[in-house]
């Protein structure tokens, strides 16, 4: 499986962007998959998760109730909707993915070593 993220870009704080995060190879509908991102100067962190099918999706406290995460397997393609945007969502934003693991516990989802696969990473800039 190959990803590859885009999507990102600049955006006033408070505004909108959607990243997407497409799947080269036919398993991918089998794939659990996360966002993380990486702002200059810190660690990579979980931003948002999704289970396989859809139906279980998690998410960073910073980032709940303005981003959401969704998928389409007929375009193996996962997405990422950033809404009300702010100068700290600035970052490197990677999609990962991995064969599923029904039933894993959310804790797995949140972490970016227990993901095979990556994209190459989108920038998103957020000015105030």
């Amino acid at each position: 499986v190959q990803l590859q993220a885009s999507g990102g870009g600049l955006v006033q704080a408070g505004g909108s962007l959607r990243l997407s995060c497409a799947a080269s190879g036919r398993t991918f509908s089998s794939h659990d998959v996360g966002w993380f991102r990486q702002a200059p100067g810190k660690e990579r962190e979980f931003a948002a998760g999704i289970n396989w099918s859809g139906g279980r999706t998690f998410y960073a406290d910073s980032v709940k109730g303005r981003f959401t995460i969704s998928r389409d397997n007929a375009k193996n393609t996962v997405y990422l909707q950033m809404n009300s945007l702010k100068p700290e969502d600035t970052a490197v934003y990677y999609c990962a993915s991995r064969e599923r693991r029904p039933g894993v516990s959310s804790y797995y989802f949140r972490e970016a070593g227990w993901y095979d696969y990556w994209g190459q990473g989108t920038l998103v800039t957020v000015s105030s």
